[in-house]
């Protein structure tokens, strides 16, 4: 997702010299590409965070469109502060860059992870929020972040996600993707599992289940059209991400209560962060519930027919 992310931004800065990228001392293998192409529009800030968001948003108010890099938990809540009275307060065009969002970082332990940035970012004022699901949609959220005014945030994985759509989405990136359309259940998915979203789908239609799939990449501002038609054609809808509370289940809670629609809610998501125990990506997601198997649970649980 990441390589797919910078290849993606790298073409963007060959078309706007005024594209900069900042990383806070990572990103090796994967920026060297940017940083030889274009020297002057590339700097290692350090391990100084903080600093990093400062350094965007003075750039940003020279009139550049400033990436920056660096691992999920660092890139946002060490500098949340700053992102929030520095670039959200003054609209900037300061797009933060989150790697590792979920458990991508899991053996690293609890502060490695990255299950509160949604939460967190989609309350900042002006903020345009992304999270892909896979390879093809990062490449399209930098290219839209390129080419949309304001604050951004895109939380990406660590390396090595799969592709789940065979070329890139059509449309407006800002919308919902529908995958699938499906009766008896829809998923939506988003931060990091649309993998797993897929995979359920396509086990369920072949048990004959008519069962949709919504991948739902922009987050801010939230698609709430789509998903009042969504409502209107399926029994009922789960949500899945690597994500505590606050993210996409929040946001789908919201948006139906706010527009009268009734179809049930099932959340698949990290209900209760563990601090103390540590082990990779798919020990966390068997730990809470994040698979494919608990989507196909969720779909098979009796719903109120409409």
């Amino acid at each position: 997702m990441r390589n797919a992310f910078i290849a993606a931004l790298t073409e963007e800065a060959r078309l706007d010299a005024n594209i900069w990228l900042l990383c806070g001392d990572i990103g090796f293998s994967v920026l060297e590409g940017f940083a030889a192409e274009f020297p002057q529009r590339f700097i290692n800030v350090g391990v100084a965070e903080q600093n990093m968001i400062g350094v965007a948003a003075g750039l940003a108010l020279s009139g550049k469109t400033v990436f920056t890099y660096t691992i999920g938990n660092f890139s946002f809540m060490r500098c949340l502060e700053q992102i929030r009275n520095d670039v959200c307060y003054h609209n900037l065009n300061v797009k933060v860059v989150a790697l590792g969002g979920g458990y991508a970082y899991g053996a690293m332990g609890y502060t490695h992870h990255v299950i509160e940035d949604i939460a967190m970012m989609r309350v900042l004022p002006n903020i345009q929020l992304y999270a892909p699901g896979d390879p093809f949609e990062a490449a399209l959220a930098a290219q839209t972040m390129c080419h949309t005014s304001g604050p951004g945030y895109v939380r990406l994985g660590r390396g090595g996600e799969p592709k789940v759509h065979s070329a890139l989405p059509a449309g407006d990136f800002n919308k919902a993707i529908v995958m699938r359309e499906g009766r008896d259940a829809t998923i939506i998915s988003s931060a990091g599992t649309l993998d797993i979203a897929a995979q359920a789908a396509s086990q369920l239609a072949d048990s004959g289940v008519s069962v949709g799939l919504v991948s739902m990449p922009t987050l801010m501002p939230f698609d709430a059209t789509s998903l009042q038609k969504i409502a209107a054609t399926t029994n009922k809808i789960i949500t899945i991400e690597e994500h505590g509370r606050g993210g996409l289940g929040s946001l789908v809670l919201e948006s139906c209560n706010a527009q009268g629609i009734s179809v049930p809610v099932k959340r698949i998501f990290v209900e209760k962060p563990l601090s103390a125990q540590s082990g990779d990506r798919n020990w966390y997601r068997q730990l809470h519930g994040i698979t494919a198997q608990a989507i196909m649970d969720a779909v098979k649980e009796p719903a109120p027919r409409r």
